[in-house]
């Protein structure tokens, strides 16, 4: 049955970041939706952010293509350019290889929920804007490394 319900779908907390960039997302949850209805080619998020959460750190991915939409609550979206406040249907989209990193803050007293939609490239490279930071995926497996391409070891 094509029908998921989202109530029988764990809920993911915690990062694949490395400390001290993974407690920065304390707060953040979502419900992987795509991989519940077996989707393999793009996938579906529901996203929490409770008050005061960060979607991620700020970041641009190099082949993947993302589209993210506001269901509930206030976002501030931001950007290289400044910062974007978006409401229940407003929309925003980040191609693939477009270097202006990007994020979600709930800067509200009231959780926020969006809807993120983003391809899976057999390989991809997100880099973080504001931290010396790459990771680079490939086959389910994370390497995270400096910007210059050495093995990330922490902070320096």
């Amino acid at each position: 049955m094509p029908v998921i319900d989202p109530k029988a779908v764990p809920v993911r907390t915690g990062s694949i970041y490395p400390s001290p960039y993974a407690e920065m997302m304390a707060g953040r949850s979502s419900l992987r939706l795509g991989d519940a209805g077996g989707l393999t080619q793009f996938g579906v998020n529901l996203v929490t952010l409770e008050p005061g959460a960060l979607s991620s750190l700020r970041h641009w991915h190099l082949n993947e293509d993302e589209f993210v939409m506001v269901t509930e609550g206030e976002c501030t979206l931001v950007e290289d350019a400044g910062e974007t406040i978006l409401h229940p249907g407003d929309c925003a989209a980040f191609p693939a290889g477009n270097p202006d990193g990007h994020h979600f803050i709930n800067r509200t007293d009231k959780v926020a929920r969006f809807l993120v939609v983003g391809s899976k490239a057999k390989r991809e490279v997100a880099t973080y804007s504001d931290h010396d930071l790459k990771v680079e995926m490939e086959g389910g497996r994370a390497r995270f490394t400096y910007k210059d391409g050495t093995d990330w070891r922490g902070i320096r």
